[in-house]
């Protein structure tokens, strides 16, 4: 395939076309390799692509970013594809995953993007970023427990759930404000023009700058 699918344009514009070789790495090594199931080829753009990809829209301009648990790849390098300010750092603690993830990265030429073989919890003292972001990897509490300490000052960490997000993140407001987190909410990407959007809860960073400002920006 040459060309993004028409629903990709409509939401994404010419932007959507950045995506194809990455959408065929999904559909091809990604599938075979047992990095996604065998059914998701056909929902493989609304589902993942765009779902990841409407996010995108709301990182701010230049940030540093992890994705934790990356797997595949979503949503770090489709944020990296689609927004080539942002530097990009994909997370994953599993050797199979990270070779499919480096392959991507060299084969498309993803300047703005660390793959890092490593368990988010261990890189508390050694990496930072402005959005910390995760898809589908962890109930809210323990992604609050491995990406909150990788937050900077001022950021966020973006975890994106699915329709139950407003109910877990009420259930695990407790933790996250034992945690020293800020503000959290749930916000809706892709309304409209996917028939499923985006949830993403967003939890700010807690305030621990006087130990934090001298670390490494992630991607770098």
């Amino acid at each position: 395939m040459k060309h993004a699918p028409a629903t990709a344009h409509a939401v994404l514009g010419a932007r959507a076309d950045d995506l194809v070789g990455y959408a065929t790495w999904l559909e091809g090594a990604g599938i075979e390799r047992g990095l996604l199931g065998p059914r998701e080829a056909s929902r493989l753009w609304e589902r993942h692509l765009l779902n990841c990809a409407v996010v995108a829209e709301a990182v701010p301009t230049d940030a540093d970013v992890i994705d934790v648990g990356s797997g595949a790849g979503l949503p770090g390098l489709v944020w990296a594809i689609v927004r080539p300010d942002l530097r990009v750092t994909v997370v994953e603690p599993l050797l199979r995953r990270t070779s499919f993830l480096q392959e991507v990265v060299a084969d498309l030429g993803l300047r703005n993007v660390d793959v890092r073989r490593a368990r988010a919890q261990d890189l508390g003292r050694t990496l930072s970023a402005d959005v910390v972001t995760s898809r589908a990897v962890a109930p809210l509490a323990r992604l609050a427990d491995w990406c909150l300490p990788l937050v900077r000052p001022g950021g966020a960490m973006w975890a994106m759930k699915g329709e139950a997000a407003a109910r877990e993140l009420a259930d695990t407001l407790g933790h996250l404000q034992r945690a020293g987190a800020g503000d959290a909410y749930v916000a809706s990407y892709g309304e409209g023009s996917l028939e499923q959007p985006a949830r993403v809860v967003h939890v700010k960073a807690p305030d621990r700058s006087e130990n934090r400002g001298d670390r490494p920006a992630a991607g770098r």
